[in-house]
């Protein structure tokens, strides 16, 4: 999803637009910057420790092309390289998206990311829930047989406000232009208008790490 694309209509004209650019792809071993991907220069932030390389994924949960991004991602994770570490990074493009970056930082903060995360995207685009406020969150979680009060404790943190601002200041620093969307080791940036498909920026991303670890 575009920056400026909120609507399900812009949405499917988007999808709509990259199946030609998926046809003009290259192979992932000739990929050019500008083209494929973006240079980031500054280089952006990352919290990887040295000899690791870090790889973020910008979404956003009411995004469909992040929920449908979601299956995919989850099986290239299950293969990534031990020098490699994986972070989500929740955008928010307009002030209301925060409370679905807060609701991502509470689960973090509660250990719940991995049991709960394509839970929230089941809600959203299959059931048809808002989850778009705090007064729709906390009675969601509740469902989920999380306790609300430490959850919306969570919720309203200075973490969960900390974080959020810097999810946004990252994303400012790879300029993410819509989700979702992957940024690599500070240095490199991909996402489905550039790759064509988010599979092929998977394929990208492994490409790019490559560079990375030979110290390209």
């Amino acid at each position: 999803m575009k920056r400026r694309d909120f609507s399900q209509a812009a949405v499917l004209a988007t999808a709509a637009l990259a199946a030609p650019r998926m046809a003009q792809a290259q192979a992932p071993g000739q990929l050019v910057a500008g083209r494929d991907f973006q240079l980031v220069d500054p280089r952006a932030p990352v919290d990887a420790p040295a000899g690791k390389i870090e790889v973020v994924e910008f979404f956003w949960y009411s995004c469909p092309h992040c929920n449908a991004f979601e299956p995919a991602l989850a099986a290239w994770l299950k293969k990534l390289p031990k020098d490699v570490t994986f972070k989500r990074v929740p955008v928010a493009f307009r002030d209301s998206f925060v409370p679905q970056q807060r609701l991502y930082y509470a689960l973090e903060a509660m250990g719940l990311v991995d049991k709960l995360h394509s839970k929230v995207f089941e809600a959203i685009h299959i059931q048809k829930k808002g989850l778009a406020r705090a007064e729709e969150i906390g009675p969601w979680i509740a469902s989920q047989g999380v306790n609300e009060a430490k959850f919306m404790e969570q919720y309203n943190s200075f973490t969960a406000t900390s974080k959020a601002r810097r999810a946004v200041q990252l994303q400012d620093a790879y300029r993410v232009e819509g989700v979702p969307a992957l940024g690599i080791a500070g240095r490199f940036y991909t996402d489905g208008a550039l790759a064509g498909t988010m599979e092929r920026a998977l394929q990208f991303a492994d490409v790019l790490i490559a560079e990375v670890r030979a110290g390209r």
